[in-house]
């Protein structure tokens, strides 16, 4: 099947963390057989703009046209405001990219647009099936539901795409549950997770730590950059410092813009991953660093309570229980209990799950 991958996130030559997983779908597409195209709209920045929020770092001077993964990328750019007080402006300039991107496709068309993420990518995305008489996806990871739905300019926009979407991917289900809580009916709700995988040189399996308790070096993982505020690195800080208090010489490492090598490097050589955000749509640092062999204490949130043991997920914890957790962790031997994460997430299971959805839509048409 031909396939036209829309995304806001991708991965860009001067931020190869941006957007992993919706790389790591296009990998899995072309795995399956799919002839797949992508297409990563930018917003137009000045170069200090970026600073705004970290995901946006590399966008202001991203080429147009740029390769990842062999894939060619196509990076039109449109207007867009900070928190979006004009939605109808920048709806109006994505969908307004049709004729370039039509142009860098040449004859080439899709028979399914599928849009990671929806605002404001699957304005283009429902632009583009329309015009070219394909159905297409709409997949969440958490802020369109989370952040987009409440938003007082943009709710609105968001609803109606995932209610317009021939059908919608949640990547949890407490993403799909929240949706409809909100009064969002989509024509099709499906709950296709993004899929974990280790390469073998990084895979690593779970063992106890050992070393002299409360008098030895440990390294924290905070897996995230503590620039963005929904990461609550603050929290992570004051539990290291009553780790510290304990009689730890604590060590505390944060992820930022590092290639997906150099992240799994770190899972590695940590002793525990401590994740403390107040919302996640998986995490998926939290499955990776299982598979790199490193437990993981975290927030209820995602999907972490349906595979790390009770004592690790905490609900609103204080820097004392992060503390206690993070201790438990160490004192576990994972050789004799080791985490086993969901089947759910397993790239044949989720291959197997978009397989039967395109095949599905592809029948109705």
């Amino acid at each position: 099947m031909r396939i036209l991958l829309v995304t806001l996130l991708h991965p860009l030559p001067t931020n190869a963390a941006r957007g992993t997983f919706v790389a790591d779908h296009a990998q899995l597409l072309r795995g399956m057989g799919h002839d797949v195209r992508i297409i990563n709209p930018l917003p137009r920045l000045l170069k200090y703009m970026e600073q705004s929020r970290s995901t946006l770092t590399g966008v202001a001077k991203a080429p147009k046209r740029f390769e990842h993964n062999e894939f060619e990328i196509f990076a039109p750019r449109y207007i867009a405001y900070t928190d979006h007080p004009y939605p109808w402006l920048t709806a109006r300039s994505i969908r307004n990219r049709r004729r370039s991107i039509e142009k860098w496709l040449g004859g080439w068309r899709p028979e399914h647009i599928i849009s990671h993420t929806l605002w404001p990518v699957g304005e283009l995305a429902q632009s583009l099936a329309k015009r070219w008489s394909v159905p297409w996806t709409g997949v969440v990871h958490g802020h369109d539901v989370d952040v987009g739905l409440p938003h007082p300019t943009t709710g609105k926009r968001i609803k109606s795409l995932m209610e317009s979407a021939d059908s919608m991917v949640f990547v949890g289900e407490g993403l799909r549950s929240r949706a409809m809580q909100k009064g969002v009916k989509p024509k099709k709700a499906y709950t296709i997770a993004c899929h974990s995988e280790m390469d073998d040189e990084w895979a690593r399996p779970m063992k106890k730590w050992k070393g002299r308790w409360r008098r030895e070096s440990i390294d924290i993982l905070f897996p995230a950059d503590p620039r963005r505020p929904e990461k609550n690195h603050y929290l992570a800080l004051q539990a290291g410092e009553i780790l510290e208090q304990r009689g730890w010489i604590v060590g505390m490492t944060t992820l930022k813009q590092q290639p997906r090598s150099i992240v799994w490097d770190r899972m590695i050589v940590a002793d525990v991953t401590l994740i403390t955000s107040h919302r996640e749509s998986g995490p998926l640092v939290a499955r990776e660093s299982i598979l790199c062999g490193t437990p993981v204490v975290s927030t209820n949130v995602g999907d972490v309570a349906t595979y790390l043991p009770k004592q690790l997920v905490l609900d609103e914890p204080t820097p004392e229980e992060l503390a206690d957790a993070c201790e438990a962790a160490l004192q576990t031997d994972w050789g004799s209990s080791p985490i086993t994460l969901p089947h759910q997430v397993s790239s044949d299971v989720v291959s197997q799950q978009w397989s039967s959805l395109l095949q599905g839509l592809a029948e109705e048409e």
